[in-house]
């Protein structure tokens, strides 16, 4: 195998306490941490796993977005990829327009295997990698626990609702990855700035797609209501009354 290619995506990190805007517009991102998706970074690491066994030769991280992405493109780099790419916009893109980019990127690098996280904590659409693979005319393979390399077939397993479920792709393909698929490596201070040395190629959007206008908009956002206290009971026949004087048994 020559290429894998791997989509990493800037979302706000997963330790950071989501904010919703005053205007109700989206959440707050000013001086806020940004990180790669956590499935994206598990992605890269199966791929970099698959490189070190000597499966791949190459590598190459892509991410879709404003100019700050290079940021995660460049962890992305010190974690090990060869090289990255950034297709810059400042539009939001919605999953039909990372499949449709991540396609033309396909058709110009020719990539064997695509690993993309299942889905991205920021909107949890759970979209992309399936709409690739249909644009991209490709066995897909998603929620991917284990996966297995023999030679132009990929052994995968899957976690679905009764359990594991094992199947086998031909390549090219493109995986989903799952959280137990495995730990990504931390990255070491020497590999950050040897990752200012590796090369991180720009390209706008527009240069790839025609029309990257979400097909839906978000009208508002919102933060959940706050829960309401507890109640203790002592026994079943006040669990019962209290339920009943919450309308929610007759």
């Amino acid at each position: 195998m020559q290429k894998i290619l791997v989509g990493l995506k800037r979302v706000v990190d997963y330790n950071v306490r989501i904010r919703v805007k005053e205007d109700g517009s989206g959440v707050v991102t000013d001086g806020v941490k940004m990180s790669i998706n956590p499935f994206d970074e598990i992605a890269l690491e199966e791929a970099l796993r698959i490189r070190e066994r000597g499966d791949a030769s190459e590598v190459i991280v892509v991410s879709i977005g404003e100019e700050d992405c290079q940021q995660q493109l460049r962890t992305g780099l010190a974690m090990g990829a060869d090289r990255a790419i950034l297709v810059q916009t400042d539009q939001p893109v919605d999953p039909l327009a990372a499949a449709r980019t991540l396609l033309k990127l396909i058709e110009k690098e020719q990539p064997e295997l695509v690993i993309l996280g299942k889905q991205a904590i920021d909107d949890d659409c759970n979209q992309t990698g399936q709409m690739l693979a249909a644009l991209w005319d490709r066995p897909q393979a998603t929620f991917a626990s284990q996966l297995e390399l023999n030679g132009q077939q990929a052994k995968v397993t899957r976690e679905v609702d009764a359990g594991l479920e094992v199947i086998e792709v031909d390549l090219p393909a493109v995986v989903t990855t799952d959280l137990r698929l495995n730990e990504p490596r931390y990255v070491k201070l020497p590999d950050i700035m040897k990752a200012k040395k590796k090369p991180l190629e720009t390209l706008e959007l527009s240069a790839l797609i025609d029309d990257a206008a979400p097909y839906c908009a978000i009208g508002e956002h919102a933060a959940p209501p706050q829960r309401s206290r507890g109640v203790m009971v002592n026994n079943a026949s006040e669990l019962v009354d209290a339920l009943r004087d919450k309308g929610l048994v007759n």
